[in-house]
């Protein structure tokens, strides 16, 4: 990814070298936050990585509109959800990539696959929960939760107050945690 991204970057030639140099060292400081997000949405690697660089090429575009520069990584997180989201309703391929990743399965042993079929029951159970949440307790969640960004992090990010980030994330985890009470009452191996 980060190859990709250099040359990305190596790629733009404007008049502009100052501006050039501070989005291409931005952009290399934020290479995989964009794609960390993007993947959170779309759950596949390819799809993410062609989001995040979507990303980058519109804030290339956009970067001279962008008054505070300072909060470059929350303006390039916000876009790349948006930009993931928009993904994601367009197309619905990742379903059959998963289909069909399911029906190749059946060439390993019958305790192996019955062990995989379980744990990825249960992780498209967690993300069908995650998706279930409202948009605003999902961000934080993920940035939270799956990305390890601490609360100040995920506030700053997200430009909300850190005490409203708190609670988000505690919304969405007692909703994630009814949605899937089940899960905690089923023995595992």
């Amino acid at each position: 990814m980060h190859d990709r991204v250099a040359q990305l970057a190596g790629a733009f030639v404007t008049a502009d070298r100052t501006a050039d140099q501070e989005f291409e060292a931005r952009l290399v400081e934020s290479s995989t936050l964009a794609f960390r997000v993007a993947y959170s949405v779309l759950r596949h690697r390819q799809d993410a990585e062609d989001v995040a660089q979507e990303a980058f090429v519109k804030a290339y575009r956009r970067f001279s509109q962008l008054r505070d520069r300072e909060r470059f990584r929350a303006w390039l997180v916000r876009m790349t959800w948006r930009l993931a989201l928009d993904r994601r309703r367009g197309d619905r391929r990742r379903e059959v990539r998963d289909t069909e990743s399911a029906a190749t399965q059946d060439v390993r042993s019958a305790a192996t696959a019955a062990d995989d079929l379980v744990a990825r029951e249960r992780a498209a159970h967690l993300w069908q929960a995650i998706d279930a949440l409202p948009e605003k307790l999902r961000v934080a969640l993920v940035l939270a939760s799956i990305e390890g960004h601490d609360v100040a992090d995920v506030a700053r990010l997200l430009a909300l107050p850190e005490g409203t980030v708190k609670s988000r994330l505690f919304l969405a985890r007692q909703r994630l945690k009814e949605h899937l009470q089940w899960m905690r009452d089923t023995p595992t191996k």
